[in-house]
């Protein structure tokens, strides 16, 4: 078994429960509430800003050319192709872009990135790359998912986000980040894959805390 579906089996319960979430649910079939599919837009707006950091320090560590340059790239897209959808929406609700940034992060999203950043900039290419798949994977499970049976109608409100993570575009980044994880796994030791194994499933958890958080409209207590 490759390490990345070994990575996937031992996550599986966590993967599962996103599915059934009442988030993600309302986001498939579009009853979720636009009040909450709006803070979720601008938490993740804020969220890949970081991202992007994460996958450019996992350019500037990666062990050969190509891969330093499909990171790289990976980095300037997820500020340019995720974010004009963010843009997107926020033109519909009259928010300029600088006003999108003032939008102060949420606790859980706060705690996903310091994770994220902290594992990459700590670790290798490895581990930069393990720490961030379950995001590029997950949403590429989520968006296949919710469009199984159908493509969303034009009337669909979030039709455009649904067309970007169930797109095969979205996928290809996904089976790409698994590639380089199952090739540069090999070199690493049993403790290693340990510690690997736990950022994973970690920012697994955080996958489903990011839609409980949008959900409840997380804020800081205090």
């Amino acid at each position: 078994m490759k390490f990345s579906q070994h990575l996937r089996e031992i996550a599986e319960p966590v993967w599962a429960a996103q599915l059934t979430h009442p988030f993600v649910v309302g986001l498939g079939n579009g009853t979720l509430p636009e009040r909450k599919f709006r803070y979720y837009i601008l938490q993740d707006a804020l969220f890949l800003s970081d991202l992007a950091q994460v996958f450019a320090i996992a350019s500037e560590k990666a062990p050969d050319t190509e891969s330093a340059t499909i990171f790289a790239k990976l980095a300037e897209d997820t500020l340019l192709v995720e974010r004009s959808l963010h843009e997107t929406y926020g033109r519909r609700w009259k928010l300029t872009h600088k006003q999108m940034a003032r939008t102060p992060m949420a606790p859980t999203n706060y705690a996903y990135t310091r994770h994220m950043l902290q594992v990459a900039q700590n670790g290798s290419a490895l581990d930069a790359a393990v720490v961030a798949l379950p995001c590029a994977w997950i949403y590429c499970v989520v968006g296949q998912h919710l469009l199984r049976k159908r493509k969303p109608v034009k009337s669909h409100p979030y039709r455009d986000w649904l067309l970007l993570y169930a797109s095969p575009e979205f996928a290809e980044v996904a089976a790409w980040m698994r590639a380089r994880v199952d090739a540069w796994v090999e070199r690493a030791s049993e403790t290693e894959k340990i510690h690997l194994e736990e950022a994973f499933l970690i920012s697994s958890r955080y996958e489903w805390m990011f839609w409980e958080m949008a959900w409840n409209e997380e804020s800081w207590p205090i």
